[in-house]
């Protein structure tokens, strides 16, 4: 159960209040830091993934708590960075992603109910979004955001183009799911 790859998971998870301390510390390190972290935890997350296919290391416990991790990163990472940038243009399109992972969670948890969670499974455009928001995020740690306004630009950008692939991917999982939803499968 605690193989390499469950245990990369579980340094992902134990990232999370580091980078909340990191971020909000009192030091000048403090933003090159968190972006750090939360990179790393992006580099973990493909890496575990890698070493449990690689070396057919895949558990239910894995299978269960990678992506919960992953969404409880992003989460953070983003209400962390809602609180900072205390703007509606930020608070948006961080709201829509927090929200879609919700939503896509449960709706994965209720296929597998009906044992019809391939149906749901991670697509291309599921990737592209998560390394779109993972690069979001690590050039919003990186700054002040009341400083290195082009920097923060490219971070809105991408976060943005991240919150259209969001809503993009959950129209795709919802139109997957909907003849079940409907009750018509």
């Amino acid at each position: 159960m605690f193989n390499i790859a469950n245990q990369l998971t579980l340094v992902r998870i134990a990232f999370i209040p580091l980078l909340v301390v990191v971020y909000y510390s009192p030091f000048e390190w403090r933003f090159l830091t968190s972006a750090a972290l939360f990179g790393l935890a992006g580099i973990t997350d493909w890496l575990d993934g890698y070493i449990a296919r690689k070396y057919n290391l895949t558990t239910p416990f894995g299978a269960f708590l990678d992506p919960v991790a992953d969404k409880l990163m992003v989460a953070v990472a983003l209400a962390v960075l809602i609180q900072s940038h205390s703007s509606v243009w930020f608070t948006l399109p961080a709201t829509v992603i927090i929200c879609r992972e919700i939503v896509i969670s449960a709706l994965r948890e209720w296929m597998a109910e009906l044992g019809k969670r391939a149906k749901v499974a991670v697509s291309i455009v599921g990737k592209v979004k998560t390394t779109l928001q993972i690069i979001a995020i690590v050039v919003l740690l990186m700054v002040d955001p009341k400083g290195h306004y082009w920097i923060n630009v490219v971070g809105y950008i991408t976060l943005y183009a991240a919150a259209m692939l969001t809503l993009w991917s959950m129209f795709v999982y919802l139109r997957a799911a909907w003849p079940s939803l409907r009750g018509h499968d």
